[in-house]
């Protein structure tokens, strides 16, 4: 994303020196890239823009001085999130397609996609595009952070104030739930997971975003009194989903992916009810 003028060496090692690391695969560990990726942005002499945001939002260092290498002319300030690491980069990766498009038509004051097309060089499909696949646009996005002086943080994730007044201020549009994995049949938390506040049912104060290979589901953890239906329950201290339907006896019925068999409701313990099914993640 760096202009050819720029020395895409000289970026990554300002990089390096803000999270206070070493070396090459330090950054790439700080950033959550593979560690291969550092060497090839600085062959190509190009330093993607995700990059050079997550840093800034990480740990509070200037935008124009990790680009450029210099303070002066700066004329906002970046802000530094609340959340840090992998957290934050699925917020700024949630916060693509239409969200981030809109902010950066009212930062420059546009009303349509080709007067942002216009002035940045970019189609008018490949925008469309942005919103279609929901994408975060991190070189569109740091070019109109420096562009405009809007604050970076509130460009990338919606959070706080954009520091302009001809730009709109929006609250944030997203919620954070708990994440875990069950990995070898056991709840492993594995960070944060960010969705639309209307993908959550009404009410529902424990919910848990729950994944086991490419199928996801959302999990009430304060329902434990087994019915019919989906449910995360633990077998001899085995976790996994299963389908239940209550039969005479205080018995259940438990179907799973590869068995099914009959037992008392007291031989399972219940972690939570599916309230909604994500698949093929």
């Amino acid at each position: 994303m760096t202009d050819k003028s720029e020395d895409s060496a000289a970026i990554i090692e300002r990089l390096v020196s803000s999270y206070g690391v070493t070396s090459q695969r330090a950054l790439a560990s700080s950033l959550g890239v593979p560690p291969n990726n550092v060497s090839s942005w600085a062959q190509r002499n190009s330093v993607p823009g995700s990059a050079v945001i997550k840093c800034a939002l990480d740990t509070g260092a200037d935008l124009r001085w990790l680009m450029t290498g210099k303070f002066e002319n700066s004329n906002f300030e970046v802000g530094k999130s609340k959340i840090t690491g992998r957290a934050l980069y699925e917020q700024i990766q949630a916060s693509g397609g239409k969200p981030v498009l809109r902010r950066m038509l009212d930062a420059y004051g546009f009303r349509t996609q080709k007067e942002l097309g216009d002035l940045l060089d970019i189609s008018t499909a490949t925008i469309s595009t942005w919103v279609r696949r929901d994408y975060f646009p991190g070189d569109a996005v740091v070019a109109c952070a420096l562009d405009t002086g809007v604050s970076l943080l509130w460009l990338a994730t919606g959070q706080g104030n954009p520091g302009n007044p001809d730009a709109v201020s929006y609250e944030p549009n997203f919620v954070t739930l708990p994440r875990i994995s069950i990995s070898s049949g056991k709840l492993v938390n594995v960070g944060s997971w960010l969705a639309d506040p209307s993908f959550i049912p009404e009410g529902e104060k424990s919910i848990r975003f729950v994944e086991r290979g490419n199928d996801a589901w959302l999990i009430a953890f304060d329902r434990n009194t087994i019915g019919n239906g989906k449910w995360l329950l633990n077998i001899d201290g085995i976790h996994d989903v299963y389908s239940v339907s209550r039969i005479p006896g205080n018995k259940i019925k438990v179907t799973g992916e590869s068995s099914q068999f009959d037992c008392l409701v007291d031989d399972v313990e219940c972690d939570g009810e599916i309230v909604k099914t994500i698949m093929g993640i």
